[in-house]
Order: C-alpha cells, then sequence, then structure tokens
C-alpha cells in the first residue's frame, strides 16, 4: 500500500480493519489499546508510532513490514533533484579566477636523536 496524500496511518489502520472484518472495539480489545485511542488513529486525531502500527496489523493477524521504495521511484526522485541542483548551479554567479598559486614549500630539518 502506497499513499501520497499524508493519510497513510489512518488509511492503512481502516483497511487493516475492514480487511480482518473486526470493529474498532474489536481491534481495540485485541492490541490492548483504548478504543478512543484507536478512533483517533483511524481518524487522523493522533499519529500512531511504527510499533503501535505493528501492533495494529498483528492483532488483526497480519504483519506490518516497512521496505525501500521501488527503484523506479528512487530513480526517477534521484533524477529531479539532481536536475535541480545542476539548475541551482547553472544559475549561480560566476567570477573569472586567475591560476591557483601555491604557497612555497618549507624544508623542515628533523633533529637528529643520538643513539
Amino acid at each position: 500500500m502506497f499513499v501520497k496524500n499524508g493519510r497513510a496511518a489512518e488509511d492503512l489502520i481502516g483497511k487493516i480493519r475492514r480487511d480482518s472484518g473486526l470493529t474498532q472495539a474489536e481491534l481495540a480489545r485485541r492490541t490492548g489499546m483504548q478504543s478512543s485511542v484507536l478512533s483517533a488513529y483511524e481518524h487522523g486525531r493522533r499519529q500512531p508510532s511504527a510499533a503501535a502500527l505493528a501492533r495494529i496489523a498483528r492483532a488483526a493477524g497480519l504483519e506490518l513490514t516497512v521496505s525501500p521504495l521501488s527503484d523506479q521511484i528512487t530513480l526517477e526522485r534521484s533524477g529531479r533533484v539532481l536536475k535541480d541542483v545542476l539548475d541551482l548551479a547553472d544559475s549561480m554567479p560566476t567570477r573569472r579566477r586567475g591560476e591557483l598559486t601555491y604557497p612555497p614549500l618549507i624544508r623542515l630539518n628533523k633533529p637528529v636523536l643520538a643513539g
């Protein structure tokens, strides 16, 4: 399940509950949460932690896993960021500099240890 609108937790909890056929009260009982807390999570009034989401999924007989975005999404996002960086670099004012000069090397005399 991939949600773009920022309602991922609410949508996920609602989907878990509907797919499992459990009422809010029964799911809350199985998780050990108060019904009001589960309701607040499902309606977006509170934001659950990842551990709470995993507990809710487990209570419904499911397992919550987190995985990286698909390679295609990652590549597209990286491409947009790179384009923005290159556009920004092109728009920056530049100043021609002369050749690089290096300071002269200094020879350090090391003391010789008597043995």
